[in-house]
């Protein structure tokens, strides 16, 4: 019985060993000795799958990636193998030695922990000490480019940059955000639509590659000399091989993040020539036509037809003003509308841009409208040219005579007698109507009847109107709305007073935007920026497309320092900031 009971207890101590032997949790590093500008990958192993996974604080080290997860499940000769890990992509803060704690995880409803492991960090390093690590390999194997078609432009020259992302054949890439975007200072531009990344094949620096086109912009230089560009960056996730394949002989893959980034690059404006410039030019560049059309040519008095100023082509047509059309006093005028017909692809601005006046004559005659020139650099031949619009003759058929119409009146020569009359005074009269109203008594009167009944009139009348105002007392909405209009017009009657010049109004738009924003959100001028305006007007249930139109509005104000802005332009801005500030105060809560 004493052996039978020791041999039971000897079974049970060794299954309970094996058991524990079963399960592994441990920490394993990339390498024990790094420069302080590497990076430091840690797995943390276990072979059987747990719950509350708690890692290290890592206090010495920045983590700059993860945790990523990683299964593995495996069957060799009829066992199954599983794997999981969970790893941290790690950079130093500084330079020495550092303990990385103990992990902790529950399996089965034990606690399990890593043995802590400890690293130096020595001073900076050219290339890593021994195997390149995941981080190195991404870093080798993936580059952004930014691909300029023109580095020496014209002033209001159109250029590309293209932002490629290549990647070699061994590595691959899952997804990429940007990071940082370029603003693109003294520059007009507008990103071109990225459909569907295709991958492509090519070439970096003589070996083959595959790339992807991430970003197309068109840049319009609004100064000359040397300007900037902005790098953009992109947290990139790349996908790089382990070194080990799978059970079907595939290698295995690891996903690490990379920050990458294109770099600045410095364009050199041309200054346009000053020999030959036309004094009419307005700052137009590319290769137009000009023509000035009208729906009619004959008509009658007080009737309308419109004449169209219009420039058509390939140029920075949304960046330079038309021609004013000049006509006859004797044809009323009116604003012009203005319309762009503009397309924006990877060679620059095409289309159309133009003014319709609507004219009304007033007396019958022929009137002639003058021919307006319009002059443009072309690039093409690098010199000015001008275009002059044909004379258009408009021909008002029926209506009344102009008193001094050169054309229709004509001078008589001769000379009329003059006859004396001789009473001088014949126009004051002499004689008067006078009736008496003495003897119209008062009482009884209509003036009487008017007076005695006018108080009893007002009765009804003084309750209609307490009526009306209780109403609109009580229309909540309605008068939330007109208190908004208020506010609109009480904020931007400067910047509506400033119409027609560029820099007045658009200050005094800012200023009232800003003003506005003082008023109903409580912050300073000082800690304004777009991200904590739409967190606050996001906080006060605003629409998200009114704050957009908000912070586009306020982008408007400061893109107007750097390009030409039409009357037009500025009136539609006036407009749209009058009506997000009213949307605004009606949505606040």
């Amino acid at each position: 019985m004493k052996l039978t009971k020791h041999i039971s207890i000897l079974f049970l101590v060794l299954a309970t060993s094996i058991a524990s032997a079963q399960v592994k949790f441990e920490a394993k590093v990339s390498k024990k000795k790094l420069g302080v500008n590497e990076r430091l990958r840690i797995d943390f192993e276990m072979n059987q799958d747990g719950d509350n996974f708690v890692p290290p604080s890592f206090k010495d080290f920045t983590v700059v990636g993860g945790p990523n997860t990683s299964l593995m499940n495996s069957y060799a000769n009829g066992k199954k193998t599983y794997s999981k890990t969970y790893s941290y992509f790690l950079a130093p803060k500084k330079r020495g030695t550092f303990t990385i704690k103990q992990a902790t995880i529950e399996i089965d409803g034990e606690t399990y922990k890593t043995f802590p492991i400890t690293v130096t960090v020595t001073a900076a390093v050219d290339r890593p000490n021994g195997a390149p690590d995941a981080s190195d390999i991404a870093s080798d194997n993936i580059h952004l480019v930014a691909e300029v078609s023109n580095s020496n432009p014209y002033l209001n020259e159109a250029i590309t940059v293209v932002y490629k992302l290549y990647v070699s054949k061994e590595t691959g890439v899952s997804g990429w955000s940007e990071k940082d975007s370029p603003r693109y200072n003294d520059f007009w531009n507008q990103n071109i639509e990225v459909k569907g990344f295709p991958t492509q094949r090519g070439q970096y620096k003589g070996e083959d590659y595959r790339y992807v086109v991430v970003r197309k912009t068109v840049l319009y230089p609004q100064k000359t000399g040397k300007l900037k560009l902005e790098p953009l960056v992109l947290e990139v996730m790349v996908e790089v091989p382990t070194g080990r394949a799978n059970i079907f002989g595939q290698q295995m893959m690891t996903q690490v993040p990379q920050t990458v980034t294109a770099g600045s690059r410095t364009i050199n404006v041309k200054q346009l020539p000053e020999e030959g410039k036309p004094s009419d030019f307005k700052g137009a560049v590319g290769d137009f036509d000009f023509n000035i059309t009208t729906t009619k040519t004959q008509l009658n008095a007080t009737e309308s037809l419109q004449a169209k100023v219009e420039v058509t082509g390939k140029g920075n047509l949304k960046l330079f003003e038309l021609p004013k059309l000049t006509v006859p006093s004797s044809l009323e005028v009116y604003e012009p509308e203005h319309k762009e017909n503009v397309r924006t692809n990877l060679s620059g601005m095409r289309g159309s841009i133009s003014d319709t006046y609507t004219l009304v004559p007033q007396y019958r005659g022929k009137y002639p409208v003058p021919t307006i020139s319009f002059s443009y650099f072309d690039l093409k031949t690098e010199s000015y040219k001008r275009i002059t619009s044909d004379e258009i003759v408009i021909d008002v058929l029926e209506g009344p005579t102009a008193a001094n119409n050169s054309e229709n009146a004509t001078v008589a020569n001769t000379k009329q007698t003059v006859t004396s009359n001789n009473n001088t005074f014949a126009f004051i009269k002499t004689s008067s109507n006078w009736v008496s109203t003495l003897n119209q008594p008062f009482f009884k009167s209509t003036g009487f009847w008017s007076m005695l009944l006018l108080p009893f009139l007002a009765i009804p009348l003084a309750i209609v109107i307490r009526r009306k105002k209780d109403e609109r007392d009580a229309d909540v909405t309605g008068n939330r709305i007109r208190k908004a209009d208020r506010l609109a017009k009480k904020y931007l009657g400067a910047a509506k007073k400033a119409l027609g010049q560029k820099e007045a109004f658009y200050e005094a738009l800012e200023r009232a935007l800003h003003n506005y924003l003082k008023a109903k959100l409580n912050i300073e001028t000082s800690d304004f920026n777009k991200e904590k305006i739409e967190n606050l007007l996001g906080e006060r249930q605003i629409e998200e497309n009114v704050v957009s139109d908000f912070i586009s509005i306020l982008e408007n104000c400061e893109l107007a320092r750097y390009t030409p802005i039409t009357q037009v332009t500025m009136q539609n801005d006036y407009d749209k900031a009058a009506k997000t500030i009213s949307l605004i105060d009606k949505q606040m809560r």
